[in-house]
């Protein structure tokens, strides 16, 4: 984990609205786009994996092009995906409510001190733990 002061945790869909190659929604893509390169963003291991199987499944990019952003998303602070941040994932599903995919990604973004998390697949600026929800494309 690096040293750096995180601003928010970026959900799969927001990386791939701004890596995608292909379909580039005009809406969110500059959106997207912006938060990759003006925040100090983290992400976990799962967001790696679902990046790696959307990307590909829906041919969004062109695999060296995920190549490179799994060199540009290595590089920021991550959660690795271990029994922890299974456990962790399950505690706050059943907390909230919420699917385990989401609740995963929620409690990396606690883990790693993200005070926002990116995301359209939550209720809009609900604070889930320490972490408020918020739809940056509303």
């Amino acid at each position: 984990m690096k040293s750096e002061k995180i601003d928010c945790f970026l959900d799969t869909n927001v990386l791939l609205y701004a890596a995608s190659e292909r379909n580039r929604d005009p809406l969110r893509a500059p959106i997207a786009s912006e938060l990759v390169s003006q925040s100090a963003f983290c992400v976990s291991g799962q967001t790696l994996a679902e990046f790696v199987a959307a990307g590909r499944r829906k041919k969004l990019l062109a695999e060296d092009s995920i190549d490179g952003w799994l060199v540009f998303l290595g590089c920021r602070p991550m959660v690795a995906v271990d029994d922890a941040y299974v456990r962790a994932g399950f505690d706050t599903a059943r907390r909230f409510g919420i699917n385990y995919y989401d609740a995963a990604l929620l409690a990396a973004a606690e883990r790693l001190g993200a005070p926002v998390f990116y995301t359209e697949d939550l209720n809009h600026n609900q604070v889930y733990g320490s972490v408020r929800a918020v739809n940056p494309f509303l």
